[in-house]
């Protein structure tokens, strides 16, 4: 069987590159760099499977139509291993038209994700983002922004209750805060108190946003949503960067709640620096991407992958995606 990994062999460790040298004809990309449409074609002429990384496609804005040209070339595919959680950049429709098996990565990086936004709700309690930017400006004061408060003893509420969500709900719980969720689904956690969307709002010292990227959920939290929030409330959205069109919180709505006082802080991960209301609002703390990006998640997401395209091989797919 022959099979192309978009990732360069050496990122492997041991144990993996002989796992994979068992399973067939493995051929390997020489680096991340993205590789011309032909080029990645003759690579994968007569492969079997194969291990997508979106970084030889031109990364996720380019690696749907990138990868949609093969599928469309490669009569010999069987299966599409995915090193990533999201499917945003294959065509499902066609691989099922084609019957081509497609998986995915999840869950690798629950744990990090999940630190990280406690990580950042404690900044934001502590404004210890906002006495660093004045410290180095030469503007703090002798108490800087004002003082923060303490996270024991406040409420969070946590808005959608997946893996990352639910993690969140528990170390907050450790910290001595009480935790309320809303769910689409009716979901039971331990220590968590499932509301209504509005009472979560209204009762909210600080919010954790958890929310799937869909037509569903775009502007889910928008002006009307942020009325029933608490004066002053902190919150924390790493459900991001994505396009405009799936942006879970309204932009807009977001720059006009923070200028007013009416949310404190808000923590939010995204590329767009033009045109972005929240660039001017010196209470938004803007982030990169990079909340999975941890050694343990990068570690955990190769071995996933790894099974996973072993599993192809086998028959025996292992996370497959239902489409």
């Amino acid at each position: 069987m022959k099979i192309l990994i978009m990732t360069p062999q050496a990122e492997f460790n041991q144990n993996q590159q002989t796992q994979l040298a068992k399973i067939g004809t493995i051929n390997y990309t020489k680096n991340r760099d993205e590789y011309p449409s032909e080029k990645l074609l003759k690579l994968c002429k007569g492969s079997q499977i194969i291990g997508a990384d979106p970084d030889n496609l031109g990364g996720f804005e380019r690696a749907k139509s990138q990868l949609t040209k093969i599928i469309d070339r490669l009569p010999s595919l069987k299966g599409i291993a995915l090193a990533s959680t999201s499917t945003e950049w294959i065509d499902l429709k066609l691989c099922r038209k084609k019957k081509i098996i497609v998986t995915n990565i999840p869950h690798y990086s629950t744990e990090s994700v999940a630190e990280h936004t406690v990580g950042l709700l404690i900044c934001l309690a502590k404004n210890i983002i906002i006495n660093d930017r004045k410290f180095w400006s030469g503007k703090e004061s002798k108490f800087g922004s004002g003082p923060g408060f303490e996270l024991k003893g406040k409420t969070l509420g946590v808005i959608g209750l997946g893996s990352i969500g639910s993690r969140v709900a528990e170390l907050a719980q450790a910290i001595g805060m009480r935790v309320i969720a809303y769910n689409r689904s009716l979901k039971k956690q331990k220590g968590v108190i499932m509301k209504s969307l509005n009472y979560v709002l209204s009762q909210s010292d600080a919010l954790s946003i958890h929310l799937g990227c869909n037509k569903q959920t775009h502007h889910f939290i928008s002006k009307k949503e942020i009325t029933h929030m608490k004066k002053g409330v902190i919150i924390v959205n790493l459900i991001g960067p994505v396009p405009p069109e799936q942006e879970v919180v309204d932009k807009k709505a977001m720059s006009r709640a923070l200028k007013m006082g009416k949310v404190a802080f808000y923590a939010y991960e995204g590329e767009d620096l033009t045109n972005n209301p929240l660039s001017k609002a010196e209470n938004a703390i803007g982030l990169k991407g990079f909340a999975w990006y941890t050694k343990d998640a990068l570690d955990r997401a190769k071995k996933i992958w790894v099974d996973n395209i072993v599993g192809l091989t086998k028959n025996k797919p292992i996370n497959s995606i239902s489409y």
